[in-house]
């Protein structure tokens, strides 16, 4: 039985940038404000941290500082997925070297691949690191999926710990967790779906909404995982409408809009993504309004 990366919240943590450039102390004061609220694991890079926009110097630079900033005060979950297979390698072994916990790593996206190429692909990265691999499927970025046979698949390496499900596919979800038999883990990619995720035993979440509200998230992901799914539930619906307004546009767009409108002054997201529309902004506005977040 394999041991899972971590249970409850982790933060898709947003890449402050400023001057063009990645703004380290920014960045430095979102992983304190995302510890101070309990989260269980930084996911430093992944598609909220606009990795898609940064060179191969930044990247590794942001996982390596976010290691040392995170201290072991929680874990690092380090993006290091790619579209080639050699790519992803050397993100992989970069990470490792930096003293990431883990490595989220997305299908390839744009060439995408088939059943077979994926397995080929994980079991290869999985074969030349030592830190676990949690696989990332998100559909509507990629253009491609897995299925549960190919998950079943993944599960027999040691080295392959789960997946961060953000098809919205209850089913592929549903039969993935009846045959997983503790050798493959399931996470929540959609802030929406993490307490029914959660209800049929997804671990946790891979969440964007905890860069505003780490510690709502932590807790609705406590109650999940104390089987206090009405309490959970209140909470899913208390913060939903924000959680829709969090992707009125393209993500990360609206985070950093909700973030700086906090006063954490995060700056832009990078082009080809850029600010709010006005009238987006101003349902975001109302949304965060609506929970006391301004």
């Amino acid at each position: 039985m394999k041991t899972p990366v971590f249970k409850g919240a982790s933060t898709a943590i947003i890449t402050p940038f400023r001057d063009g450039k990645v703004d380290y102390k920014k960045l430095g004061e979102l992983i304190d404000f995302q510890i101070a609220g309990g989260i269980a694991a930084i996911t430093i890079n992944g598609t909220t941290g606009e990795n898609s926009t940064q060179t191969l110097e930044e990247s590794t630079a942001t996982i390596d500082f976010c290691v040392k900033h995170v201290n072991n005060r929680t874990k690092v979950i380090a993006g290091a997925g790619s579209n080639d297979t050699q790519s992803a390698l050397f993100m992989a072994q970069a990470a490792e070297k930096s003293g990431a916990d883990a490595l989220l790593m997305v299908t390839p996206y744009y060439n995408k691949t088939t059943q077979l190429g994926l397995i080929k692909h994980f079991n290869f990265l999985a074969d030349r690191v030592n830190t676990p691999i949690i696989v990332y499927n998100v559909p509507a970025r990629t253009g491609m999926t897995f299925t549960a046979d190919t998950y079943k698949e993944l599960s027999k390496h040691p080295n392959i710990n789960g997946v961060k499900e953000a098809s919205g596919n209850f089913g592929l979800i549903s039969e993935t967790l009846a045959q997983s038999n503790d050798d493959f883990y399931v996470w929540s990619g959609n802030d929406e779906d993490i307490v029914p995720m959660m209800s049929i035993g997804a671990l946790g979440t891979i969440s964007v909404l905890s860069n505003v509200v780490p510690a709502k998230v932590v807790e609705m992901t406590t109650l999940c995982l104390d089987g206090d799914f009405k309490s959970a539930s209140k909470l899913h619906l208390e913060y939903f409408d924000l959680v829709k307004k969090l992707f009125i546009e393209v993500s990360p767009i609206p985070a950093k809009a909700a973030l700086n409108l906090m006063g954490m002054d995060v700056g832009e997201p990078r082009m080809p993504l850029c600010e709010l529309m006005p009238e987006n902004l101003e349902k975001l506005k109302s949304s965060m309004k609506a929970v006391g977040l301004i």
